[in-house]
């Protein structure tokens, strides 16, 4: 087994708001399999009219595009928004989200849950690299800090992120009207 290294970390960002902007585009655009999403709102997403065209173009380019967001009625919501400060705001950005993905929602290839997990990091997949937001305790999401990984042979740390993608969405239920 290898430890993780610079081969396998990429880059380590301060903080979500540090990634470029164009960083999130490259990601996902790079994807020929898989697109995961796992977030409580991921709101910055959603409202990027970019990012969800390239969702779109993936899925029908055949891309496995799957998009995780916390169920807005649930206790690890409305804990996660009492910890950071913003009380019932995160339910608020998680139905915004949902709003602002309506399209999205319809199209083929592309597949919405909830869950009600408790978030230790936001996970963002595309094939074998990951933006994976780290969560620290009372710090909202855009200033804790963000791990660019890849996978390489041998490595166990982007393993680690997608086999707990993986077990949140065998647990989470599809949206309701989707």
């Amino acid at each position: 087994m290898t430890a993780a290294s610079g081969s396998e970390l990429v880059t380590i960002y301060p903080h979500r708001t540090a990634v470029p902007r164009d960083a999130w585009g490259r990601l996902f655009a790079t994807a020929k399999e898989d697109i995961g999403v796992l977030v409580y709102s991921g709101l910055f997403l959603s409202e990027d009219a970019g990012i969800q065209r390239t969702f779109a173009e993936k899925a029908r380019a055949g891309v496995r595009v799957r998009i995780l967001l916390g169920d807005p009625d649930s206790p690890q919501v409305a804990e996660r928004g009492t910890d950071e400060g913003v009380d019932d705001a995160m339910a608020a950005k998680i139905r915004n989200a949902l709003v602002l993905y309506k399209q999205l929602r319809k199209r083929d290839g592309i597949e919405f849950r909830l869950h009600r997990t408790v978030l230790y990091n936001s996970i963002y997949r595309a094939d074998d690299q990951l933006f994976v937001n780290t969560h620290v305790y009372g710090v909202t999401a855009p200033h804790a800090p963000v791990w660019h990984l890849r996978r390489i042979a041998g490595g166990d740390l982007v393993n680690t992120y997608l086999e707990s993608f993986e077990r949140v969405w065998e647990g989470a239920t599809p949206i309701p009207g989707d």
